[in-house]
């Protein structure tokens, strides 16, 4: 079973991280996997966002002393950012790590990596990413993950759109005061099946 952190900054941070933070972490006896937590922060302003991650995760991954980003998600990279009373070193890459994870080194644990789930991400499409990257079983790097989330999101919108095309065409073509193509027999006339209730069974 994954653990969702809700984690509210102290009073006296930033109102744009006044809100619980939103993170996923997978089991704390799962084998390791190439996602340790899910996070979809609320805005690309890594200044305002970091602080708040790292204080939640140091009192159960240890202390936090460094974090690589790709430069290719976020605007603006930071040096350095406040936590728990110290400076998180804050590092970057243009090429060669995967541009929706982030790292996070640690004294006491090592490295563990999270994926970012972008600020812009719908609630459906977040809460689906954040369960099925911090299952055990899954095996997608973070890109894949995003990549399937969105073909997922695609063909969820495009049945939707299917559905309402359908409708539409009934609606035109009579509605529910029309019969139904499905009960057209090929040579003879409109037929309709209706269920038939049981004498004294009526419903209401």
């Amino acid at each position: 079973m994954t653990a969702t952190i809700p984690f509210t900054p102290a009073v006296g941070d930033r109102a744009s991280s006044s809100s619980p933070l939103r993170l996923t972490l997978a089991p704390a006896d799962a084998p390791p996997a190439l996602i340790d937590a899910a996070w979809w922060p609320r805005s690309r302003n890594l200044t305002e966002q970091l602080p708040a991650l790292v204080e939640c995760l140091e009192p159960l991954w240890g202390r936090i002393t460094r974090i690589a980003v790709s430069r290719t998600f976020w605007p603006v990279i930071p040096g350095e950012v406040p936590a728990h009373g110290h400076m998180v070193r804050v590092g970057w890459s243009n090429a060669g790590q995967d541009p929706h994870k982030l790292l996070l080194l640690s004294y006491t644990f090592g490295c563990w990596s999270l994926l970012v789930i972008p600020p812009e991400t719908g609630p459906a499409t977040a809460a689906r990413l954040m369960a099925t990257a911090t299952d055990p079983l899954r095996s997608l790097p973070a890109s894949g993950l995003i990549r399937e989330a969105e073909r997922f999101r695609a063909a969820a919108e495009a049945a939707a759109d299917s559905d309402s095309l359908r409708e539409a065409v009934w609606d035109s073509e009579g509605g529910r005061d029309a019969p139904h193509p499905a009960s057209r027999t090929p040579d003879g006339p409109v037929t309709r099946h209706l269920p038939t209730a049981a004498a004294g069974t009526g419903r209401r």
